[in-house]
Order: structure tokens, then C-alpha cells, then sequence
């Protein structure tokens, strides 16, 4: 098995686990989903993925968190919240213009303008390491992938455009990569906020079930659950 280490820093970043049209949230850190779905844009890996998606259940994921170091405390920013009005200005009568009106489950018109307002959160100037294991053929694919992508990858949202290189290396295991990450983040002055494990660890720090497991990907995306611990 190889481990394959991504740098993920830039000034907003969004990674959503049970977010709805409306309101759109993120967790505070990088989601299962997000991550395999930045791997399947930078190898050019379309459609549900079903069988993959599988094949890599069952291969672990750690994650360590640095913020932006002032003087000798870290600087956690709040997330931010960006403010949208969704449908509004179209022209109905315009074929064009009116499939971008959002319409009922039915596919109907709603009553009115049909204008929908959401709410976007965004997590702001964090950087985060993930030590992702694999087969160690399948790493070397995705690390050549993560090189040379074939579409552009973002982190968690298409307007979250990565700010530092991603590929940062592969390795005989995590904690060779999350020591080579904390090199990095020495280097860039970011101090260590926390970390998240695979699986409940009750005695090491707080315990989440997330819905971020992804089963299918495309238009009918398909979760299950896993638990994490957050290790502060």
C-alpha cells in the first residue's frame, strides 16, 4: 500500500456533508466525497464510478488541519457565509433563459419569479494535509493524474480553486506523509489545529458520523455513513 500526500490550501474552501438547495454548509474540514471526487476530476473519471468507489471503501484517509500562524497562536477564521439570489432576471419567455429558473420537483414553474435565495459557506484561509491510502499502482496513477489533470480540480466547490500545488508525494505510510506535511506547514507558518481520523476513537477526542461516504457519484449521488475523530 502506498499513501498519497495532498497539500489542500486556498483562501475559501467548501466541503459539504448534508447540505440542501437552500443552505449550503461545510464542515471544517476535507470530506471522504471531496476528496475522491477531486481525484476522479484530475484523472478524468466521469459518471457514477460505482465499481471504484467500492474498490476504495475500504483504504483509510487522515487528515491534519494548520491555519495561519501570528506570532506563536494560530488564526482559526470564522466561515463565511455568501449571500445568493438564485433565478432571478430571466426571461421566461426565452427558452435559454428560462431553464435557468428553478423549477418544482414536477418541473413546473413555480408561482411568481421563482427566485430562490441561499445561503454559501465557505471555510477561510485554512490549509489542510490528507495522507490518502491506495494500491500502490493505483497512487501512481492518481499522482501522475494529480500532475497533469485532465479537468480542473477544486477543493469541495468549482469556485475553490486550489492556491499551492496538491501533489506533494507518496509514501510508505501516513505518518510519513502527515511528517512531511508538517514540514511544509512549518515552512508556509501554519501551527497544527487538529486532526481527523478514520473510525470512532472515543479516548483520543470527539466522535462524528458523517454522511460523506460516497457509493455513486453523478446525477442520483449516493452516500453512506462513517464515523471520525476529530484529535485536537
Amino acid at each position: 500500500m502506498s499513501f498519497l500526500l495532498l497539500w489542500l490550501e486556498a483562501p475559501l474552501q467548501s466541503w459539504g456533508a448534508d447540505s440542501r438547495f437552500g443552505r449550503r454548509d461545510t464542515l471544517p474540514f476535507p470530506t471522504r466525497s471531496g476528496i475522491l471526487g477531486l481525484l476522479c476530476c484530475a484523472a478524468g473519471r466521469g459518471g457514477e464510478q460505482e465499481a471504484w468507489l467500492e474498490y476504495m471503501a475500504g483504504f483509510g484517509q487522515s487528515i491534519v488541519a494548520y491555519a495561519r500562524q501570528n506570532n506563536t497562536a494560530a488564526l482559526r477564521q470564522p466561515l463565511l457565509c455568501d449571500f445568493h439570489m438564485v433565478g432571478s432576471g430571466y426571461n421566461s419567455r426565452d427558452a435559454w433563459q428560462d431553464m435557468l429558473v428553478p423549477k418544482t420537483c414536477e418541473g413546473k414553474r413555480p408561482v411568481g419569479a421563482g427566485t430562490k435565495i441561499t445561503y454559501r459557506y465557505y471555510v477561510q484561509d485554512m490549509a489542510f494535509a490528507c495522507a490518502l491510502e491506495m494500491p500502490e499502482a493505483e497512487a501512481a496513477s492518481f499522482a501522475n493524474a494529480l500532475q497533469t489533470p485532465v479537468w480542473s480540480i477544486s477543493l469541495g466547490r468549482k469556485c475553490c480553486v486550489p492556491t499551492d500545488i496538491v501533489y506533494r508525494g507518496t509514501f510508505c505510510s501516513a505518518e510519513e506523509a502527515l511528517a512531511q506535511a508538517a514540514e511544509l506547514a512549518a515552512a508556509k507558518q501554519r501551527q497544527r489545529l487538529f486532526g481527523v481520523l478514520d473510525g470512532a476513537f472515543p479516548d483520543e477526542g470527539e466522535v462524528l458520523t458523517l454522511n460523506d461516504v460516497p457509493v455513486r457519484f453523478g446525477t442520483q449521488k449516493l452516500y453512506r455513513d462513517r464515523q471520525v475523530t476529530v484529535v485536537e
